[in-house]
């Protein structure tokens, strides 16, 4: 596709929004949707959506990096449960504009399966159920092996809070309609810093009241956020599209994404032209946070993916991908992601989605539209918002723990396997990862 114009030289303006992935996006279109009088421009380095946001694996969950539990302790009861709640709601939120602005992005609410496949991921599903109505939020259901037909299941967790859509078509949708609201989207432009009042670019310098950065992963490729997030890459597969019968076998309805309780993170779903779109963990952290396009590929993942899905659904015919990619997502320290904003300097950004932003940008767009306009509501007071992750260490300490952690949860997983009980490494990870 042909980029937008690049910035041509001194620009002033209200609003700059750093980065046109979803967070910058939903920000525009919600702050125009409260002041439609404001001058909005959002500077991408290379085109809308060009990251995670148009390249993740199609889950719009209610999905939080920090579980409710984590963000209990953190924060207390209520605001963990206010959370939760937001979540649960943002999913039919992005369903909602996507169709009054005529974003056709293969939107369906049908819900999550994560099979249970060891007797320590039924324990642990059971435990999950339990918890969730404990709290009295979420609408989660054990289901028993005779529901699912994933190898080994002794049943499965389902949630119905989850869509599947087409992450590019949703971005590149609401860019364009950002641009009919009235904001102006500079692509091939490259932001090298910002401060109060002015943000630097290799195509001339922006004055704005307000500054946005939303750049998720890619804020490690500026100096000064490069320890604020580490870029962790996920890669995907799509196959040849299925016929219903398998799917039929699969037990997978159109709508329905997948996953199962190993602990290093798995992903799947039928996409609307009956293909497996499917991800997963597992390729390296590279040295200096570097993000580069030939790591956008690792041979032997993909081949991992594609094995997996033979080992998850034996049923499968003869697998063909058609289509296979990858890219960074942003993990901050703590695993809690945030929204930050500062009334006296007109500074704000959100992020550290840890894989979990295809809803949660939208939330992060209203809550920063609020901030920005001043208003008190109840999305200004959730707890992520003034939440600050502490920095990732220098290197080579970054770099041996990150992927270390990948290697953790390969031993876990092979843990469980032998002994069948909840493993005792995921068990010391979790109070790394906000869990």
């Amino acid at each position: 596709m042909t980029p937008r114009l690049a910035l041509d030289g001194d620009l002033d303006t209200d609003v700059a929004i750093v980065g046109a992935g979803l967070t910058g996006l939903w920000t525009a279109h919600e702050l125009l949707k409260r002041d439609p009088g404001l001058r909005i421009t959002v500077l991408e380095k290379n085109i809308a959506g060009f990251g995670a946001s148009g390249r993740n694996g199609g889950w719009c969950s209610a999905l939080f990096p920090a579980s409710t539990t984590a963000l209990e302790k953190k924060h207390g009861r209520e605001a963990a449960l206010a959370m939760r709640r937001a979540m649960v709601s943002t999913v039919d939120e992005v369903g909602a504009v996507a169709a009054a602005a005529g974003i056709d992005c293969d939107y369906e609410r049908g819900g999550t399966i994560v099979f249970a496949r060891s007797d320590a991921q039924w324990r642990a599903a059971q435990h999950e159920v339990d918890v969730a109505r404990g709290y009295g939020v979420d609408a989660l259901e054990l289901w028993g092996a005779e529901r699912v037909h994933a190898r080994d299941a002794r049943g499965a967790v389902y949630d119905p809070a989850c869509a599947r859509l087409h992450p590019a078509a949703l971005v590149r949708g609401l860019a364009r309609t950002v641009e009919q609201q009235g904001a102006v989207i500079h692509e091939q432009t490259t932001v090298e810093s910002w401060q109060p009042g002015l943000v630097r670019t290799d195509r001339g310098a922006v004055r704005a009241r307000y500054i946005i950065t939303a750049l998720e992963g890619y804020g490690a490729t500026v100096a000064q956020s490069k320890r604020r997030i580490l870029p962790l890459y996920s890669l995907m597969v799509a196959t040849q599209p299925l016929d219903d019968e398998v799917w039929q076998a699969m037990g997978i309805a159109h709508g329905q994404t997948f996953s199962d309780g190993r602990h290093l993170v798995i992903y799947g779903q039928r996409t609307a032209d009956n293909r497996i779109a499917f991800g997963g963990r597992g390729a390296r952290y590279h040295w200096g946070s570097a993000i580069r396009s030939e790591y956008d590929r690792v041979e032997r993942v993909f081949e991992h993916l594609v094995a997996t899905l033979h080992e998850l659904f034996p049923q499968l015919p003869p697998l063909e991908v058609e289509h296979a990619w990858g890219g960074p997502l942003g993990v901050p320290r703590d695993w809690h992601a945030s929204v930050t904003y500062d009334p006296d300097s007109g500074l704000g950004g959100a992020g550290g989605y840890v894989g979990d932003g295809l809803s949660t940008t939208n939330l992060a767009g209203r809550t920063l539209a609020d901030l920005v306009t001043g208003r008190d509501t109840e999305l200004t007071r959730l707890p992520w918002v003034g939440h600050r992750s502490p920095s990732w260490e220098p290197e080579p300490l970054r770099f041996i723990g990150a992927n270390a952690g990948l290697v953790a949860m390969t031993a876990a997983d092979a843990e469980e396997r032998a002994t069948g009980r909840a493993s005792l490494i995921a068990r010391a990870m979790g109070g790394l990862i906000g869990h």
